[in-house]
């Protein structure tokens, strides 16, 4: 095993070699074909490393480093330790199949020149992996803020187009709401003193108030970061703007630094925890993943849905995050472990599934220039690489077995079931109709994934021009396979993936889950055999014989009675593509049900109309009650300060002069 200040270099120097390639772009800012070819490849291979880096690192001990740059008097702090080491694995394996998706991907065109967006992403990459090694405060704020910027600068590649350059400004200004809140935290943490590391926050003495206030202004900023609602404005303006690849590496990688942040601060930077601060992050986790999904069912806009996705799957991280401190705060070690354990199981799964399918809509993007669901249709026969493996990823996400997004769900839901021996009559009155919200969140996720994937690659072309679509290139390929295997492994050997997940229990919460008399290769046993079990190989074992069994009957027994007849069409004989399901057909029950989450203008037609036309617009009735209700009592506000504004430098000497009375008055 590799000493731990070895494997904290090593994340150095895959840092480092990210800003190098980064900066090579610069040299051939328009070599387009050397850059996509050569340095995202490069870039692909630090992701590597620093897979190797963070597997290892999972049960290492602590190392920590101080670089000699930063302020006077104020260095960087950097500490490699079981937590950091799951993130930067996150990190390394979600963008490999990124970056070497993106070599096949990017092209000359999108508005930034390549060698400038080569920069950019690998400084978004190198950022991200500093938030995850920072260990004082202003690391940490330093490469957060470096993150967002790096960030936005990709979000908005297409700059030449208004829209994006709208949503690249939400994107800012809610990420910088969320850093100044996360840096008032960390001044709460610091408990009066001017040590700005983290070993003086966790050594700090905070009252209950204090720790409630660090924990709030906590949940503001990650929750800012991850899309938490009513905070989670600007992840559907956000993510269709962005380039596909930037669109998954936000989403399956950035969005979980937020994650991260929040448990570092409450299981490892607050001194002690309390039952409220994880009641109230299930609840606000589990609305918020109802509420993305409901949204996300409604899209006709394919990365739109994928976006409202995202935040129903960082509801479930947080649910499971407010769980795992519930559990931590009333002294129940094991199932604390589980609910963490489905937590992260779950942030390494949504960077596998989401990712995927981020970088699939890029390829039907690129392929046909569509991003509405209503003009794709029947692309499994033009693109069969991106479709198969669009079908895993959307299989993992839809929570089915033997695919991870199943595994992380089912862990979670073990750890819902344990509360009834949670302490507190009112968490066990309340905690049950949370294990039905996740099952109902569970539930939708697999009809939104139905109507994604239906509509986009099965049935009939929509329009003619699909005819001339292509499938994705060898890079592309690469790329997707790496996501889909992984989707594949992690549903398959969910045991040895949670025993590697051990050692962040066991700092955190000093508790380990793994019970290896019960639990191995075949079978998972999160607690003990008694209460559940779950065997994904025998599951798929039993998935391929039934398969292989009706392939038996259908072709030795109905062989010679097969009979090909039109399917029934109510007596209509033209047959097109407006007779299949569309993704609004596939909405329309959703916006039934949830009515009171959405807030729909109609434009009915005229029976006089030549071309009637009807149109149903779904609108987020957060924009309505509190952010343009808060954007006009901005403007208010910049009006009358403004007036102070006179121009006349007499007038400004007076107020300098008030000022300095004021002053003397308060002095005096």
């Amino acid at each position: 095993m590799a000493e731990p200040a070895v494997l904290l270099n090593a994340a150095l120097v895959v840092v480092a070699g990210w800003l190098a390639v980064g900066a090579a772009g610069l040299l051939r800012p328009h070599a387009t074909a050397l850059i996509a070819r050569l340095l995202f490849p490069l870039g692909a291979l630090g992701s590597i490393v620093l897979t190797a880096v963070g597997l290892a690192a999972l049960s290492a001990p602590p190392a920590t480093r101080i670089l000699p740059i930063g302020l006077p008097d104020l260095p960087l702090h950097l500490r490699l330790d079981p937590l950091a080491a799951f993130f930067l694995f996150l990190l390394g394996s979600a963008s490999t199949g990124i970056s070497v998706f993106g070599a096949g991907y990017f092209r000359a065109g999108a508005g930034t020149s390549p060698g400038l967006l080569c920069l950019q992403y690998h400084v978004f990459l190198a950022t991200m992996a500093m938030v995850l090694l920072a260990d004082d405060a202003y690391a940490f704020m330093v490469a957060w803020e470096s993150m967002a910027l790096a960030s936005y600068f990709l979000v908005t590649t297409q700059h030449r187009i208004g829209a994006i350059r709208g949503a690249g400004f939400l994107y800012l200004l809610l990420a910088h709401v969320g850093a100044i809140a996360i840096l008032l935290c960390f001044g709460v943490l610091q408990g009066g003193s001017w040590q700005f590391t983290f070993d003086a926050m966790r050594g700090a003495d905070l009252d209950a108030t204090r720790a409630t206030l660090a924990f709030a202004l906590a949940l503001l900023g990650f929750g800012a970061k991850a899309g938490l609602v009513p905070l989670h404005v600007w992840l559907p303006e956000a993510h269709p703007a962005a380039p596909s690849p930037v669109s998954a590496l936000m989403s399956g990688v950035m969005l979980k630094t937020a994650a991260y942040g929040l448990l570092r601060v409450t299981l490892d930077l607050l001194p002690f925890p309390l039952w409220h601060w994880g009641a109230a992050l299930l609840a606000l986790g589990l609305f918020s993943a109802l509420f993305g999904v409901i949204f996300a069912a409604v899209q006709t806009d394919m990365k739109r849905l994928l976006a409202y996705s995202s935040i129903e799957n960082l509801g479930i991280v947080f649910a499971g995050s407010g769980l795992a401190l519930l559990f931590h705060a009333e002294r129940m070690p094991l199932p604390a472990a589980l609910a963490l354990a489905a937590t992260l199981y779950h942030c390494l799964n949504h960077a596998m599934f989401k990712s995927l399918l981020f970088l699939a809509t890029g390829s039907v993007l690129h392929a046909t220039g569509e991003r509405n669901l209503g003009r794709l249709g029947g692309l499994i026969r033009r693109m069969p690489w991106v479709a198969w493996t669009a079908l895993v990823g959307t299989l993992a996400i839809a929570g089915l077995p033997p695919l991870n997004g199943f595994v992380s769900e089912w862990l979670l839901l073990q750890a819902l079931l344990l509360t009834p021996e949670v302490p507190r009559p009112f968490m066990n009155m309340l905690v049950p109709l949370g294990a039905s919200l996740l099952a109902l969140t569970a539930a939708l996720a697999a009809y939104v994934m139905v109507k994604f994937y239906g509509v986009i690659f099965l049935g009939q072309m929509r329009e003619p021009a699909l005819a001339d679509a292509h499938d994705c290139g060898r890079l592309e390929r690469l790329g997707l396979l790496w996501l889909a295997l992984a989707c594949v492994l992690l549903g398959l050997l969910p045991a040895p993936v949670l025993g590697l997940l051990d050692g962040v229990s066991a700092e955190l919460l000093g508790a380990s889950l793994v019970h290896p008399q019960a639990s191995s290769v075949w079978k998972l046993v999160p607690l003990s055999a008694e209460r559940a079990s779950y065997s994904p190989l025998v599951f798929l074992l039993g998935i391929v014989a039934l398969l292989g069994a009706s392939a038996l009957v259908a072709t030795r027994v109905y062989r010679r009675r097969v009979r090909r007849a039109p399917p029934w069409d109510c007596g209509f004989p033209h047959q097109d593509a407006r007779m299949q399901d569309t993704a609004e057909g596939f909405g329309q029950p959703i916006r039934h049900i949830f009515a009171p989450f959405f807030r729909m203008h109609r434009e009915l037609p005229s029976p006089l109309d030549a071309v009637p036309q009807y149109r149903v617009t779904v609108e987020d009735r957060f924009w309505s009650l509190l952010y343009l209700p808060l954007a006009r009592l901005v403007t208010r506000a910049a009006r009358l300060v403004g007036g102070i504004q006179q121009g006349r430098i007499a007038v400004y000497l007076l107020y300098s002069f008030l000022t300095l009375l004021v002053l003397l008055v308060i002095v005096l």
